[in-house]
């Protein structure tokens, strides 16, 4: 039975679920949807009880046998609709994202338009669901594979990127013949809704997709269904690497995307001024909530430093911040009040540690916004690696500078960071860039791109702690993640030929 609502909550503006291809009314649990620009509430969300989950479950479990059986070509149409439907309502679902996360207008445009690219991979299914064929591999043997989907399947997702990250997961999955069940974020859950019902209108059968909002309860309730045959995560290590343990010691096939710290070394030869505007908005952008900021920038040589940190400094006198449905903003506030004093933690430990504070955001007021979650940009110089700043994933407006004496020097900081998700190299060497790029112990790598965020007909994914598993997000790990390759050999004998009885092991010779 579900616990009632708390006092003062609007049970008529809860978020609940989408379920079978309808929404389903819920008032337990129910936390508040924060509009972090202004502080106030905007809604409630419902968390999923082990019993709802269960229903999501069988839902996706019942229509996984018709929905296998439909042909990759009208799973493709179904696509092709789903995708012009996302483009149709384009801009009320990244409102919508920048009133739940904060993110300014054209980040989440970004965001959104990228999720959109891995519908639109989708869309070539037919191809890439293509099996290999061999003709007589033996006498008059043949023998050939396929990739067939493995049922039901879910993905957890953060709440950096609500629509981006869940449509990295669900449009490759049910595509490849699978059935999904969603768990977002809980901080803003309005996006994925949306989409839900839009993948409906595209004539998606009830039960291909559902979206169930939840805590923990929900998550460890799909790591132990035994119906759930895969599970994709991305958010924090301690997390993503539970989720690993958990979900593969019920034997799921599990996909765990962490953390990160990622690393732009410039170079003394780099382009600085380039270099700086990159580095603006891969740190900032998205109030630096991006597994893929760049958080660290690692000079090569004091004057190149010295010449990073003043160029920084100018650039952050000028940003705006702001509300994000102010276009005119360059930087938005941080999702929650807690994650805003989390970070602002980490700032006050900085300066405990030693590192110079070159620029200080704690202070910055938004007028009009006095309850919004704004923080400032933040400059740290001199950082050092022993500092639990250079070691810890912050997840804000926090750029540290490090000081290094070579290329050398500064990649061996970054082979030994426990984090391997992206890095960047800024310099004019091509020998440089090679070596870097031939070397590096991280999954991926930019050269003068400071994001190097995979299109989508590549894949997604670090090394060491920033990834538990063995195949990365969308792409075409994606068809190797949610499918199972099976092998057929088989034999017609010709002109009734009977034989007799083999115990050798069989071979075509």
């Amino acid at each position: 039975m579900n616990a009632r609502p708390a006092e003062n909550v609007d049970t008529a503006n809860i978020v609940g679920h989408f379920i079978a291809g309808r929404d389903v009314a819920d008032d337990n649990r129910p936390l508040p949807v924060t509009n972090p620009a202004t502080g106030q509430i905007t809604k409630h969300v419902a968390m999923a009880s082990k019993s709802t989950v269960e229903d999501a479950i069988a839902a996706a479990a019942s229509a996984f046998p018709a929905w296998r059986n439909t042909p990759p070509a009208r799973r493709a149409k179904v696509m092709f609709r789903f995708k012009q439907l996302l483009e149709e309502h384009a801009d009320e679902i990244v409102a919508t994202l920048t009133n739940e996360h904060g993110k300014v207008l054209d980040d989440a445009m970004g965001e959104f338009t990228r999720g959109v690219e891995v519908v639109d991979y989708a869309c070539g299914i037919a191809e890439l669901l293509k099996g290999e064929y061999s003709k007589n591999v033996g006498p008059d043997i043949d023998s050939w594979s396929e990739f067939q989907p493995l049922g039901v399947v879910a993905g957890i997702t953060p709440f950096n990127f609500p629509a981006m990250v869940p449509m990295w997961m669900f449009p490759m999955a049910i595509a490849c013949g699978n059935t999904f069940v969603l768990k977002p974020s809980e901080k803003d859950p309005s996006a994925p809704m949306l989409v839900a019902h839009l993948f409906k209108e595209a004539g998606l059968p009830d039960g291909v997709y559902n979206v169930v909002n939840g805590d923990k309860e929900a998550v460890d309730t799909l790591l132990e269904d035994p119906r759930v045959q895969a599970v994709s995560f991305v958010g924090s290590t301690p997390v993503a690497e539970y989720i690993y343990a958990t979900g593969t010691k019920n034997g799921k096939r599990v996909q765990a995307l962490g953390g990160a710290k990622n690393h732009a070394v410039v170079m003394p030869d780099a382009d600085i001024d380039n270099a700086v505007n990159a580095l603006m908005g891969a740190a900032y952008g998205s109030c630096g909530e991006r597994c893929m900021a760049i958080s660290v920038a690692v000079c090569v040589g004091n004057e190149t430093a010295d010449e990073v940190v003043s160029k920084l400094k100018t650039q952050l006198e000028g940003l705006k911040v702001g509300a994000g449905t102010d276009t005119s903003n360059n930087m938005g506030p941080l999702i929650t009040q807690a994650h805003h004093a989390k970070v602002r933690g980490f700032v006050d430990l900085g300066v405990e540690e030693g590192a110079d504070l070159v620029v200080d955001g704690r202070s910055l007021v938004v007028e009009g916004h006095d309850d919004g979650f704004f923080l400032g940009a933040c400059l740290f110089d001199r950082v050092t690696p022993d500092m639990r700043i250079y070691q810890e994933e912050i997840f804000g407006p926090v750029l540290c500078v490090v000081r290094a004496e070579s290329q050398e020097q500064a990649m061996q900081l970054i082979d030994d960071h426990e984090y391997g998700n992206g890095t960047c190299i800024f310099t004019r060497d091509g020998e440089a860039a090679r070596y870097f790029a031939d070397n590096i112990q991280v999954g991926m790598v930019g050269i003068n791109v400071p994001l190097p965020v995979p299109v989508a007909m590549h894949s997604f994914g670090g090394w060491k702690r920033s990834l538990f598993g063995d195949l990365y997000a969308y792409g075409p790990d994606s068809v190797r993640f949610y499918t199972r390759r099976k092998t057929i050999t088989q034999r017609w004998p010709s002109g009734g030929v009977r034989e007799k009885a083999q115990f050798a092991f069989p071979s075509n010779q």
